[in-house]
C-alpha cells in the first residue's frame, strides 16, 4: 500500500461514514442528464504525503497514464500560463471552453499577469511563479514565498473558479515543501490528479533552486463523493492495494523551469490492481 492509497482509503471512508449530504441545499452541479449531482462531503482535509521518499500514486486502480495527463495540466497553468483549451493536449477543460477557446481569466491567464515586487536588487516587475522561483534561490529562508489564483476582482471573468488555488513553498533542512490549499475536490476524478499533479511541480522546483524533494501537504476545504460515484468508490477502497514504492525520474537535467516537457518524465516501479475496472465515470459539470 502507497502513502495516496492509505490517504484515498481513510479519507473515502470518512466521507461515507461521516459526510454531509448536499440534498436539498441547490447545488449548482448537473450530471448529462440534467438530473442534480449531489454528494456527501467532510470539511477540512489535510493529506500530507513524502514526495522525497515516495511518488504519490494510488494502486487501487491504473493511473500509470493518467499521471501524464496531470502533468501536461500542471504545465499547461504553471509553465505556459495559457487559459487556451487548444494547447493543453488533454480535454479536460473543453466543457468549460467559451466561444473564445478559452476558459476566461482563470488558472494560466492569472499566473501570465505581471506584478511589481520587493528583491534584494530593488523593485521588479514579474509574476507569480517567477516570483517565487527567485525567492526559492535568493531568499529560501523566507515564509513569503506563495502564489495565490482566487483573484476576487476577476472571479466573473472566470469560467469556472480556481479549486486548487493557492500554493506556499518552504525550504526546511535543505528540502523543498510544498503546502497546497484546494477549496473543493471531488475525490474520485480529481484526488489522485491533482496530488501527482503538484507532487511533479514540487519535484521540478526542488531541482530547478537545487534543492532535495520534501513534503506535500494537501489542504482541501469541501471534500466530497458525487451520489453516482459512491459504487465506484466502495469498489476501489475495498480493493487490494499493491506493495511498491512509485518514484518520478526526472530525464531533463535543467535547472530552467521552462524548460521541462511532458516526456521528461518518467515513473519506475508502480504497480496497480489489474482486477479492477471501473468503465467509464459519470461526470458532474
Amino acid at each position: 500500500m502507497t502513502q495516496a492509497d492509505r490517504h484515498f482509503i481513510e479519507t473515502c471512508k470518512k466521507i461515507i461514514e461521516e459526510g454531509y449530504s448536499s440534498e436539498g441545499t441547490g447545488v449548482r452541479t448537473r450530471w448529462e442528464d440534467g438530473a442534480e449531482a449531489n454528494y456527501i462531503s467532510i470539511v477540512g482535509v489535510q493529506n500530507v504525503y513524502d514526495v522525497g521518499k515516495e511518488f504519490p500514486m494510488i494502486t487501487l486502480r491504473n493511473n500509470s497514464k493518467t499521471v501524464t495527463r496531470a502533468i501536461d495540466e500542471i504545465l499547461w497553468i504553471w509553465q505556459k500560463k495559457s487559459n487556451k483549451v487548444s494547447e493543453l493536449n488533454s480535454h479536460i477543460w473543453d466543457q468549460w471552453a467559451g466561444e473564445d477557446g478559452t476558459i476566461g481569466k482563470a488558472y494560466g491567464y492569472q499566473f501570465a499577469q505581471k506584478y511589481k515586487f520587493k528583491t534584494k536588487e530593488g523593485i521588479k516587475e514579474m509574476d507569480q511563479i517567477d516570483y517565487a522561483l527567485y525567492l526559492l534561490k535568493n531568499d529560501p529562508a523566507s515564509r513569503r514565498i506563495m502564489t495565490n489564483l482566487f483573484n476576487h476582482a476577476e472571479l466573473k471573468d472566470m469560467n469556472l473558479e480556481p479549486c486548487a488555488y493557492s500554493t506556499q513553498w518552504l525550504v526546511k533542512g535543505g528540502k523543498l515543501h510544498l503546502i497546497l490549499n484546494q477549496r473543493s475536490q471531488d475525490m474520485l476524478a480529481a484526488n489522485g490528479w491533482n496530488t501527482m499533479q503538484y507532487a511533479a511541480l514540487l519535484c521540478m522546483f526542488a531541482q530547478v533552486a537545487g534543492l532535495e524533494v520534501g513534503t506535500l501537504t494537501h489542504n482541501i476545504g469541501d471534500c466530497h463523493i458525487y451520489d453516482r460515484h459512491i459504487p465506484l468508490i466502495q469498489k476501489l477502497i475495498e480493493a487490494e492495494p499493491v506493495e511498491c514504492s512509485p518514484k518520478l525520474v526526472i530525464k531533463n537535467p535543467t535547472k530552467d523551469f521552462y524548460e521541462f516537457k511532458v516526456e521528461d518524465f518518467e515513473i519506475q516501479d508502480y504497480d496497480y490492481n489489474k482486477e479492477i475496472k471501473l468503465g467509464k465515470i459519470p461526470v458532474a459539470i
